[in-house]
């Protein structure tokens, strides 16, 4: 019967240390810092846990390799590239074939049944008979994970699944419904990731693993540019704004605490050293106490860039206790302030920018970028939003629409300001074409590229005045 697991000799291609060093050499190329010590200790996770369980050495490896948060995507993804179920363990799968509708009621049952290594066997055998495609040129065929879900279609499987466990009746939906259809759910997700990773493999097999990790996986969730990330990537974005938030405030207040030691005070000094045969034991310092500074954010909210100050704002809003006031303004044609408005980025980060963007007065006539104007408006409205103890961010991709930059406001804005900085999401490769003005204005203000959301913590942790 299809789905039926029948075990195959282990195919695993090269010495074992070799794989490890491909597989840290890979998590490298895509912006994972593993060094050498990390490296060692994941060998010594292989040599405690072994290859029996791919489940407890992907945890094993991971503790070992992974540093930071956003990394945990594409480390699971390289994983079943270079520790595929062939290496190693028994690996289970099935009769290939082509056929759907049997193949669909396969899969029926084993979600019915929770059977995850009929499960698996099932998404081998679905790829190997729906999503084989041919080659192209100079390039050898393989296998989509698209092609052969498109075809089998599991999200449909639900009410079949539901009636096989004996719930999802014409009557009223109990606990157990619920829990029964949730779990459900998440054994038909749990299959669609099987058949990505068995087409992923299969591939790499064609076109070679190293090939398959340079083009074949994504970027980490904290290297995935916010102008074009989808929907899914901008949800796990915004759940790790707030740890990464946490661990900038305690960065931030450490430099704080080295800041406050300042230079020696020579006469305390030479006078403390007078009961001591003039040695200066216990040198004396001048007391420094810095004042938290005061933060304004001039943001673009127009387009995609929207994103980008989206997420600015809510780090800022988190850090908002290392500042002793923060003020925020957003602009499109227009400017006007959204300080008040910072609060409900907590409660919902994904509603913050329809919110300005629904109560805030910033367009007047076509909707377009319009930094002249609103520059402007921003100077002669609220002079008194920027003194001397102030740090000013301003979060846009400097494209005027060929319209007039405005950069004497900026120069205003420096003679004024404490410090300016101007935070662009756009390639620096991307500046100075059309309508940017990014030319004019940097010889001004202090540009910084901030794509994603690593650029933004190591920016944002560079600049910020103690």
């Amino acid at each position: 019967m299809i789905g039926e697991p029948r075990v195959t000799e282990s195919s695993g291609a090269g010495s074992l240390p070799d794989r490890l060093v491909e597989f840290v050499a890979a998590l490298r190329e895509h912006g994972v810092a593993v060094g050498p010590g990390e490296t060692v200790d994941a060998g010594q996770v292989i040599e405690v846990l072994g290859l029996a369980d791919r489940g407890h050495l992907r945890e094993g490896l991971a503790s070992a390799l992974l540093r930071r948060s956003g990394q945990r995507s594409v480390f699971d993804d390289l994983f079943d590239l270079y520790f595929p179920a062939a290496i190693g363990e028994s690996h289970t799968r099935a009769e290939p074939t082509d056929d759907i509708d049997e193949l669909r009621a396969a899969l029926a049952e084993a979600v019915a049944d929770a059977d995850d290594e009929r499960l698996r066997a099932l998404a081998a055998a679905a790829v190997e008979g729906l999503g084989q495609f041919a080659g192209y040129g100079n390039l050898p065929g393989g296998w989509s994970a698209y092609q052969t879900l498109k075809a089998l279609r599991p999200e449909s499987l639900l009410a079949e699944v539901l009636a096989q466990m004996g719930t999802g009746d014409d009557g009223p939906e109990t606990l157990e419904d619920r829990l029964a259809r949730g779990e459900a759910e998440r054994r038909l997700a749990r299959f669609g990731e099987d058949v990505r990773a068995e087409a992923r493999r299969r591939t790499a097999e064609t076109r070679g693993r190293g090939r398959m990790a340079r083009y074949g996986v994504a970027s980490a969730t904290d290297q995935v540019d916010f102008i074009s990330a989808h929907a899914d990537q901008l949800a796990e974005m915004r759940r790790l704004i707030y740890p990464l938030s946490k661990k900038l405030a305690t960065r931030l207040a450490a430099r704080r605490r080295r800041a406050r030691r300042s230079q020696i005070d020579l006469r305390r000094t030479l006078r403390r050293s007078m009961s001591t045969g003039g040695v200066p034991v216990r040198p004396a310092y001048r007391t420094r106490k810095p004042g938290r500074p005061d933060l304004v954010i001039l943001c673009d909210m127009s387009g995609s860039v929207a994103r980008f100050a989206d997420f600015t704002l809510l780090l800022v809003q988190a850090l908002r206790d290392q500042f002793s006031r923060v003020r925020a303004f957003a602009f499109v044609e227009t400017t006007d302030e959204i300080t008040g408005m910072l609060g409900a980025g907590e409660a919902d980060p994904r509603g913050l920018a329809t919110r300005i963007h629904t109560e805030a007065k910033l367009t007047r006539w076509d909707g377009h970028s319009d930094y002249g104007h609103a520059l402007d408006v921003f100077c002669d409205d609220w002079p008194d939003a920027v003194g001397s103890r102030t740090c000013v961010l301003i979060l846009g991709d400097a494209r005027t629409n060929y319209g007039d930059p405005n950069v004497p406001a900026i120069r205003t804005l420096t003679t004024k300001a404490r410090r300016v900085y101007w935070l662009n999401p756009e390639r620096a490769s991307a500046w100075n074409t059309g309508d940017s003005a990014v030319e004019a204005y940097s010889r001004v203000v202090e540009m910084h590229e901030c794509r994603n959301i690593r650029q933004l913590y190591d920016v944002v942790s560079q600049i910020l005045p103690v």
